[in-house]
């Protein structure tokens, strides 16, 4: 459910600053973690909070899990299943 629409310029650095009456939402104080969620179409900021743990490797970006992959080795594991 659509609460409020705000807009933001995004800065040089790609930073924007969320207006006040938005960070007055439940999860958005000064130092909380957010969540940032990327579509195809949109992007969502979400108190981490809000977010389950199912949804935890949607967070962890691709070269963080690709540090964790051996590659060659996992290729040969899962070749012949």
């Amino acid at each position: 459910m659509l609460l409020e629409m705000k807009t933001a310029t995004i800065t040089e650095k790609g930073q924007i600053a969320i207006p006040k009456d938005i960070r007055e939402i439940e999860g958005f104080k000064t130092g909380s973690k957010v969540a940032i969620l990327a579509f195809k179409d949109h992007v969502e900021l979400r108190p981490m909070k809000q977010v389950s743990e199912r949804f935890a490797a949607m967070i962890a970006s691709e070269k963080s899990l690709a540090k964790d992959w051996l590659a060659k080795e996992e290729d040969k594991r899962w070749k012949n299943l």
